[in-house]
């Protein structure tokens, strides 16, 4: 009886090693194959199907995502994917909604720690450490100064010295509690305010481009208000993806402007543009620049047009606002330190005189 057993359980314990090799097997097979599939459309383009989404207005502008995959529908699912998460990170991080969660910091955060998602802490965190890298010239509590500019631009009057002081007493990065054990925010003054115009675009991008690869797209592209990244194989079966540089003295206020000054072809890179060549607050005739430097309190200047090329997104977007208060001499040392980052500068009006990195060139059509 005792043999007939063991002999049993020997028995038992072979099919189950036969059933675990052949899940193995298995699994090994389907990966091998999604691998081959992919690695097939990236060499044979020509096998792709692209999808764009046309654009749709989100995050206060307009978005657009293109897919390319082994067919419409794993395309389309792809498309759906992206545009969720763009809308997701809207719903946490718009100071326009007031059911956000930086709405609810901006208005709770002086008096409480308010807990927020880990996504809005990562990009509070992230912006600390831009803030650091650039001694303030990129700052995400520049919300007073942007409050009294904008209040300004509708009264048609440049604020009083007095009302700037007022407002850069509540600014400054420095002032923001970030509680990583809890995932919360404090404010250290009242009457701070987070605006996260500069980076979370980009992040958006990012979580976007994250949703494409996880549902199977061979390439893509999100473009959310002339921010960019890009991955894979390229759509229209070229050879990199190509995105236009607008020309500051001929660009027209609103979508798409007109008159390119040249062309940037990419692969698995991000690109961000800040400008006040189409953004700007009019106040007596005069442009000031809707990018506030927190130590001048005004607008910053001397530079029409920052682009920057980078790995990622949220990168990109948070170093083209640094660099556009920092200047031209200061931010491109900045971006000439930074590895796999490049810059290209355009002096403000009238010469509009063109300045970039050593390495930007390669990424010139």
């Amino acid at each position: 009886m005792s043999s007939w057993l063991c002999a049993e359980g020997f028995f038992m314990n072979k099919q189950n090693t036969r059933i675990a090799i052949g899940i193995i097997v298995g699994v090994g097979l389907i990966a091998s194959l999604y691998l081959w599939l992919i690695a097939a459309l990236y060499f044979w383009p020509n096998r792709c199907v692209d999808l764009d989404s046309g654009h749709r207005l989100v995050m206060g502008t307009f978005a657009r995502v293109v897919a390319v995959a082994a067919d419409s529908s794993t395309a389309k699912k792809c498309i759906d994917a992206a545009l969720a998460e763009i809308e997701k990170v809207d719903e946490l991080m718009s100071d326009y909604k007031s059911d956000s969660e930086i709405s609810e910091v901006n208005r709770d955060a002086a008096g409480r720690a308010v807990k927020v998602s880990r996504s809005t802490y990562k990009v509070l965190q992230r912006s600390v450490e831009f803030s650091k890298l650039t001694d303030g010239a990129f700052d995400v509590t520049v919300g007073p100064l942007v409050d009294q500019w904008r209040a300004a631009a509708d009264a048609n009057s440049v604020p009083s010295d007095t009302e700037l002081a007022t407002a850069r007493s509540k600014v400054g990065y420095e002032k923001l509690i970030l509680d990583a054990n809890e995932m919360s925010v404090r404010f250290a003054v009242e009457g701070m305010r987070i605006d996260l115009g500069g980076i979370a675009k980009g992040y958006a991008i990012d979580k976007a481009i994250e949703a494409l690869q996880n549902s199977g797209a061979a390439g893509g592209m999100v473009d959310i208000g002339g921010d960019i990244r890009c991955f894979g194989v390229p759509a229209g079966k070229k050879d990199s993806w190509l995105v236009g540089l607008q020309d500051p003295n001929k660009a027209v206020v609103g979508i798409g402007g007109s008159g390119i000054l040249l062309k940037l072809k990419l692969r698995n890179r991000a690109v961000a543009t800040s400008g006040d060549y189409q953004q700007f607050i009019l106040i007596e005739g005069e442009r000031h620049s809707h990018i506030i430097d927190r130590k001048t309190a005004a607008g910053a200047r001397g530079l029409s047009s920052v682009t920057i090329i980078a790995e990622s997104a949220t990168d990109a977007d948070a170093l083209a606002t640094a660099v556009s208060v920092m200047g031209a001499e200061k931010g491109l040392t900045l971006i000439e330190a930074i590895p796999e980052t490049e810059a290209i500068l355009i002096s403000s009006q009238p010469q509009y005189k063109l300045l970039k990195t050593t390495g930007a060139e390669k990424y010139i059509e």
